[in-house]
């Protein structure tokens, strides 16, 4: 896996399938948390000094912490003009989550030029632009795509950690707090590995000081929370206190929503039908691999799993084509 540090790797997860032109609620979600890990980085990296339960990052040694672009777009507006600050880990995660809306678009613009600059982000036509309603109105709607081996190394690098027995890493741990935190860690575990994860963080809460202090730290505010309440009747909570959200389930928080792709010709064959579909898919630009065939294909598009419905559209005559569902682990 390529060496990266902790925001660039969990931003290559993060930002996958967001929007790249709006400043959608998903994205902020995902923008805050990316902005704690730079935090959790410099933490990791030693950059602050600690004294007691307190962080310091001086000024005169801000150099380090300077060293790129996405570093300095969260530390600039917590650092002003003071000569330093000093706070506990909480304090200092909760200061960078709570950028502004401006603020957040800067670091946005700043990550993301960072991971394209080492080919690991790409600007491509959103799959929600293939939709047939909005190819039709012309509405341009174009998304980040992560690099596919990176990505699928980065997941299954963290699966592979908090599943099996064995050593976790501190960073893989930090890596699981932010995935609960944007509400995204039903994306990559089923909801029966969930249980076995929610065990081991809670095994490793007992027994890891790292994880003793960074689990029971929340970042969830303003209109995450509002999502969360409209949410209350859908959440499903976990027995012990860490887990005690990390598999909430949030349906509005979707990379991307359910899209209908129309097929140029009327098949009664669906491996046909499919094979069209693909084609049309490939040439807005998007990766496309077969998973399994069958009355309900899976297709990965773009990093992400689908599962593709036969469906009609009832216009003036029917339109023939497929609906992709966002597939979610089993």
């Amino acid at each position: 896996m390529m060496d990266l540090k902790l925001a660039p790797s969990f931003s290559v997860i993060a930002l996958n399938a967001q929007r790249s032109l709006h400043m959608t609620t998903v994205k902020k979600v995902s923008l805050r948390c990316m902005a704690a890990a730079v935090i959790l980085e410099l933490y990791l990296e030693g950059c602050f000094t600690q004294s007691e339960n307190k962080l310091t990052l001086p000024k005169e040694g801000f150099g380090q912490a300077h060293s790129t672009l996405y570093r300095e777009t969260v530390l600039q507006p917590l650092l002003h003009k003071d000569a330093e600050l000093k706070g506990d880990l909480n304090w200092w995660v909760k200061k960078a989550s709570m950028l502004s809306n401006k603020q957040l678009k800067k670091f946005e613009t700043a990550i993301s030029d960072y991971l394209k600059a080492m080919t690991l982000l790409e600007d491509i036509p959103s799959l929600l632009g293939s939709d047939m309603f909005f190819d039709t109105a012309e509405v341009e709607v174009r998304a980040y795509r992560s690099n596919l081996e990176v990505y699928s190394s980065i997941t299954e690098n963290i699966r592979a950690e908090i599943l099996e027995e064995g050593s976790v890493t501190d960073e893989v741990i930090c890596m699981l707090w932010l995935l609960r935190e944007c509400g995204c860690m039903h994306n990559f575990f089923s909801l029966n590995e969930i249980e076995k994860v929610n065990i081991r963080l809670h095994d490793l809460y007992q027994s890891n000081l790292w994880a003793k202090a960074l689990f029971p730290i929340q970042i969830r505010h303003g209109i995450e929370l509002g999502i969360k309440r409209f949410l209350e009747l859908k959440t499903k909570f976990a027995k012990t206190f860490i887990g005690s959200s990390i598999n909430l389930l949030f349906p509005a928080l979707e990379p991307s929503r359910a899209v209908f792709i129309e097929t140029e010709s009327w098949f009664d064959n669906s491996n046909q039908r499919l094979d069209a579909v693909i084609t049309r898919l490939v040439s807005y630009g998007h990766e496309v691999k077969v998973m399994e065939r069958g009355s309900i294909a899976t297709l990965k598009i773009d990093n992400l799993l689908y599962d593709a419905i036969p469906h009609f559209v009832m216009m003036k005559v029917p339109i023939q084509g497929v609906r992709l569902v966002p597939k979610r682990p089993l």
